[in-house]
């Protein structure tokens, strides 16, 4: 049985000075590097997700109510959707990015990084590449929108991943705990892992937890 860490969109525009920041953020980058420094080897794989968002609908809004539409956030390419720079990304192996043309809150729905997109300890703050596979262009001649991750027959999603990596039991943390953390894990039981959510290395929208603690105990979620 493998064990892997999923890190939960710690991107800058969920962290502090960022379009829909989440108070806590850029704090949090830093203790789940920490946390990965000190207990990598305690997993056999550790991969992030990323809202990657290039026409999500109805999800951004100018009138956002907070609960089903958002201000705009995370738009691919940008430096919005990066990883926050105090999230150390040397144990990363993979990069699932979600939400290209529709709401998505669970890292179940991202599709795997082409690894010409996965950030390096040398990349400047606003130059990761817009991601996608080799479908993918900018500006080019084919009908895939600039940033987009193509989502034919050789897409990998999450899922995928894990089950190829033969990983049985998982451990969440991220941004943010009553939204994409939750539904991460939510959806990480219905696809028959065993899923612990480290309480203490995420954030929440909400000042009060506990109703998304609750359903995801509920839900069969361990709450460590």
């Amino acid at each position: 049985m493998s064990r892997a860490l999923i890190i939960v969109d710690v991107q800058n525009d969920f962290c502090e000075g960022g379009s829909l920041p989440v108070e806590g953020g850029a704090g949090l980058a830093a203790e789940i590097s920490e946390y990965v420094d000190a207990h990598h080897a305690q997993f056999d794989h550790i991969v992030a997700t990323q809202d990657w968002h290039v026409d999500p609908g109805a999800h951004f809004s100018a009138e956002p109510d907070f609960l089903d539409s958002w201000p705009r956030h995370c738009v691919a390419g940008t430096r919005g959707a990066e990883l926050h720079p105090d999230l150390d990304t040397e144990y990363i192996q993979a990069y699932f990015r979600k939400g290209q043309f529709t709401a998505a809150y669970s890292g179940f729905e991202g599709l795997l990084a082409p690894d010409d997109a996965v950030p390096t300890g040398d990349r400047k703050p606003g130059a990761m590449p817009l991601g996608g596979s080799t479908d993918t262009v900018a500006g080019g001649d084919t009908d895939e929108e600039p940033g987009s991750l193509a989502a034919g027959e050789d897409a990998i999603g999450l899922d995928d991943w894990l089950q190829s990596h033969d990983v049985e039991d998982v451990v969440v943390v991220g941004i943010a705990t009553d939204h994409c953390v939750k539904a991460t894990a939510l959806d990480g039981i219905q696809a028959g892992y065993s899923v612990t959510v480290l309480r203490g290395l995420t954030v929440g929208i909400s000042e009060d937890l506990d109703d998304a603690v609750a359903e995801m105990e509920l839900g069969g979620v361990d709450i460590a």
